[in-house]
């Protein structure tokens, strides 16, 4: 499990190092992407190999929307490992994705960690705290 708020620099080579609590989960390897909002997920090289497997369906192509979810996912990820000093080298393609600056926040989200530009991760952080208490009413609701 993933948690907590870090700010990082970013040097000029794109790497950034990640805490030192996360990097035992992240010994074997690690794949990160894009994320769903302006940021990128990482998750642990074992994890991502269960979601790949969660999402192949064996003996058929699958349908259009899997075939389409497959390519947004997997064409745009990449396997990195950490250097000796617990750092990644983000691939340029995802540093413009995400507009990361030379400052970033690497924070925990349960089963993966996300990498936000620290300006938008302030913005973000404003709407989550927004929705935060509606969100947990509607599913008191349930």
């Amino acid at each position: 499990m993933f948690f907590g708020e870090y700010t990082y620099k970013v040097d000029d080579k794109g790497r950034l190092p990640l805490p030192s609590h996360f990097r035992e989960y992240l010994k074997d390897g690690l794949v990160i992407l894009p994320g769903v909002e302006k940021c990128l997920i990482i998750y642990p090289v074992h994890d991502w190999i269960k979601l790949a497997q969660s999402l192949t369906t064996p003996g058929s192509l699958g349908t259009s929307k899997m075939r389409r979810l497959n390519r947004a996912l997997f064409a745009s990820a990449f396997h990195l490992n950490l250097d000796r000093q617990g750092r990644i080298n983000i691939p340029s393609p995802l540093r413009e994705y995400g507009g990361l600056g030379d400052e970033v926040v690497v924070c925990g989200a349960n089963g993966y960690i996300e990498v936000w530009d620290k300006e938008l991760w302030a913005d973000e952080v404003a709407k989550c705290r927004e929705q935060t208490w509606q969100i947990i009413e509607s599913m008191e609701k349930r």
